[in-house]
């Protein structure tokens, strides 16, 4: 048996990749839902 690694470089790339796009999501949420509350109690005065 040969001991390479079972997952390419590649693949980590790709895990990277998928990574920053969860982490942008998960801001970009936040930051819309942090404007909606911020709306929402201005226009509640």
């Amino acid at each position: 048996m040969s001991i390479t690694p079972v997952a390419p470089v590649r693949r980590v790339r790709h895990q990277a990749r998928e990574a920053a796009a969860v982490m942008a999501f998960s801001a970009a949420t936040s930051l819309g839902l942090a404007t909606a509350f911020l709306v929402l109690t201005s226009l509640g005065r």
